[in-house]
């Protein structure tokens, strides 16, 4: 049996996004399109957003964020720019373009309310039978959890910033 999987990668441990990438390279290492939105993300350069150009064509790439929204100096800003980001998402649950669709960072604008979880639930619950949806960041809230076919916590066992090695290009961004 073939079906779109429901993908949630969270926990507080690094990689969530990197697994999300390596999904999507694999899906257009294929030909497949993908359509990944980052939100929150945005007030820096990474390398994600730095090689998004390479894939032009089975790749659509949207920065929905100015930043981690709790250090934001204007929150309704934030939350209207999430708004757009879910906007751009439930065209792309709903369009016949995408092979997988990712929702980066995600779990932020359900934990803070953002977006509401019954529209959430129900716009990936109702997209095409074969469409794969991944969904990453910390704490996803227990109702995406039990909806998810797949999901993976990760877990920090040791991390180089506690021994003082500050994040490097490359590897964290």
């Amino acid at each position: 049996m073939k079906k779109g999987l429901l993908i949630v990668n969270t926990g507080n441990g690094k990689g969530k996004t990197t697994s999300a990438l390596g999904q999507a390279f694999r899906a257009m290492g294929h030909q497949l399109n993908v359509c990944m939105i980052q939100f929150i993300k945005g007030s820096w350069k990474y390398g994600e957003l730095n090689s998004k150009d390479r894939f032009n064509g089975l790749l659509d790439f949207h920065v929905m964020g100015k930043g981690f929204t709790f250090k934001s100096n204007n929150l309704e800003e934030d939350i209207n720019i999430a708004r757009k980001g879910w906007e751009i998402a439930k065209a792309a649950l709903k369009s016949e373009k995408y092979f997988m669709v990712i929702l980066d960072e995600f779990t932020y604008l359900l934990n803070y309310e953002f977006i509401g979880m019954d529209e959430v639930t129900a716009c990936i619950q109702q997209r095409r039978e074969d469409l794969h949806v991944i969904i990453t960041g910390r704490d996803a809230p227990q109702s995406i959890i039990e909806t998810a076919d797949l999901v993976t916590i990760m877990e920090e066992f040791k991390h180089p910033l506690k021994a003082g090695v500050k994040a490097q290009r490359g590897i964290e961004f």
